[in-house]
């Protein structure tokens, strides 16, 4: 019985084993640093992430500081600096102020697409990748797990083969001096033979188990470094190339949203340019003409004095009349006048008359037109209303169920009483338009700008007004001191007519029960279901005033209204 096989194998010390493990080693130290550099990709998306964001954030605060620049300089609604806005270069500014809105709303938008189009979409893409690559590295740690334990099998199975392999060298050589010796009894050389031969077959069972557990391990390791690794590195290839690939689009995306507003930046430039170009400085320079033309005669000239003669020095006189020769009147000017001649005639300071005659005539005559204007329009407002009642009250005598008609009786009577208060005035400033325009110097037959509505009726006590008018000096007009009270007696009378009022509070809410269509002056439309704050409950008329925002208000039917008045205020009751 030889080992010589045994030996054999206990001597083989196979290159390729130690090379085995130092791939296995390798294989790890390559998921190692390819799990760091995937990890390094995600964090330059991320830092792309931030900085896109950061972009977006620059524009929203950009754009709202240009928004608030336009603000800031636009004109204030009824005030003297929307009056300056007729001239083209105003209105060009005004133009400028519009356009940079516009111009502030596209940076608006690019801020909007970059949220939508990079931000958002590479911060869920991050997510899956963060996924996909915790997916791929666990697959690459089970196979390199798997591939450890078969190495540890095989290594296991290596190292008992070799250890039956020694024990049956020294069974065999313990037999050989067994049998050489003949002391030994032939009981004992038998026990002998029999322990060899047990080692031996142990031996070859170890044999045949290493054999089965190193093919199993080849036909592992080829599947591990020929199929499992490489689709492994490939997956993770693969994410890493499209993670390259997406932030591409990003960037090229981030390009794309500003070149899209460049178009429409561009037209609100050009729109700058074109206001710039409108601008009239001879347009200008009339319309400053028209509104400080005084309507004087340039003065004549002035007689020659003749301070040889020795008698009383004449004294020059300079007429400063107007054309029309029953109003001619003359200015003296006498030794001590210091030559206080048109235009440099000073204006009276402080509140001026109700008539404008502290005024130059044709700045007077624009005055009283202008104030013409506002009594008509405020005459047309108080008409509406007046119809609007007229019309109401008709349903409530249609439909009594709707509401009493004798309580808006009261209300006619109100709106009628202002009307003609506000008719009054009219033919009061009328009368003074008309003394003016007669006063002027030659015209033609320029066409006076009244509103045509009404027809200025000169009563007799307007006429002695505009008769006992005497043109003075310096270039102001007086009358009769009892003429000039009692229109100013008449003036105080009104004067509580058109004050603003101060915005009502807030008393309660109120549900709309019935759609309403407001088309009168005074009334506001509601739609049924709609819930509105009512600031004035129904006095007894029918109507109650409710509020939409703080520019929409308006009266309502008590009887389309369900109202919910708050316990603090006076009178709180329901009204269905």
């Amino acid at each position: 019985m030889g080992s010589c096989l045994p030996k054999l194998v206990l001597n083989a010390q196979p290159l390729e084993q130690s090379i085995c493990r130092n791939y296995i080693e390798r294989s790890q130290d390559q998921f190692d640093n390819l799990e760091k550099h995937t990890q390094w990709g995600i964090d330059i998306l991320e830092k792309y992430i931030k900085f896109v964001k950061e972009r977006t954030e620059i524009e929203i605060s950009y754009a709202k500081q240009l928004r608030n620049l336009s603000k800031k300089y636009q004109p204030k609604r009824n005030s003297k600096e929307e009056e300056e806005y007729k001239y083209t270069s105003c209105k060009a500014f005004l133009s400028t102020l519009n356009e940079m809105n516009d111009y502030a709303g596209q940076h608006e938008v690019i801020s909007e697409n970059m949220t939508s189009q990079i931000t958002v979409e590479l911060t869920r893409y991050v997510q899956e990748l963060k996924q996909e690559r915790k997916s791929h590295f666990h697959d690459g740690r089970k196979a390199q797990q798997h591939i450890e334990t078969c190495w540890k099998q095989l290594e296991s199975s290596k190292r008992r083969f070799e250890r039956d392999c020694k024990e049956a060298d020294r069974a065999q050589q313990y037999f050989e001096k067994m049998d050489a010796d003949i002391n030994v009894t032939k009981a004992d050389v038998e026990k002998a033979r029999q322990q060899a031969q047990l080692r031996h077959q142990m031996a070859e069972d170890s044999k045949a188990d290493y054999s089965t557990t190193l093919q199993k391990f080849n036909h592992e390791q080829h599947e591990h470094y020929y199929t499992q690794i490489p689709s492994i590195f490939q997956k993770i290839q693969e994410m890493e190339e499209r993670r390259i690939v997406r932030i591409g689009e990003s960037m090229k995306t981030y390009a794309e949203v500003d070149r899209q507003v460049i178009p429409i930046i561009g037209k609100c430039l050009d729109g700058i340019a074109k206001a710039a170009e409108s601008i009239d400085q001879k347009n200008d320079s009339q319309l400053v003409i028209e509104a400080y033309k005084s309507g004087f005669e340039p003065p004549g000239d002035i007689e020659f004095e003749d301070y040889t003669q020795p008698m009383k020095r004449t004294i020059s006189e300079t007429s400063l009349s107007n054309s029309r020769g029953d109003s001619k009147t003359e200015l003296k000017f006498g030794s001590k006048s210091k030559g206080k001649l048109w235009p440099f005639i000073k204006k009276n300071k402080g509140a001026g008359p109700e008539d404008f005659s502290n005024l130059p005539p044709e700045q007077r005559r624009k005055k009283l037109q202008q104030k013409v204007d506002e009594l008509n329009k405020e005459i047309q407002k108080e008409m509406d209303q007046r119809d609007a009642i007229t019309k109401m009250k008709d349903v409530y005598i249609k439909n009594p169920q709707m509401g009493d008609p004798g309580s808006l009786d009261h209300k006619l009577t109100e709106v009628g009483q202002n009307i003609e208060k506000l008719r009054l005035e009219v033919q009061k400033f009328e009368a003074w338009l008309t003394e003016v325009e007669g006063r002027l110097p030659i015209r033609g037959e320029h066409p006076r700008r009244q509103s045509g509505m009404y027809e200025a009726q000169n009563t007799p006590s307007v006429n002695n007004c505009a008769q006992d008018r005497e043109s003075s000096p310096d270039g102001s007009y007086t009358e009769e001191q009892s003429q000039e009270n009692e229109l100013k007696m008449m003036a105080t009378d009104f004067d509580d007519e058109f004050d603003d009022e101060e915005p009502l509070p807030t008393i309660g809410t109120c549900k709309a029960l019935y759609t309403f269509e407001g088309q009168n002056e005074g009334t506001i439309s509601i739609a049924e279901g709609e819930i509105l704050y009512v600031i004035e409950e129904d006095k007894g008329d029918g109507w109650t005033r409710i509020r939409r925002n703080e520019d929409e208000e308006g009266y309502v039917p008590t009887s389309y209204v369900e109202v919910y008045l708050d316990k603090n205020a006076k009178g709180a009751m329901t009204y269905i």
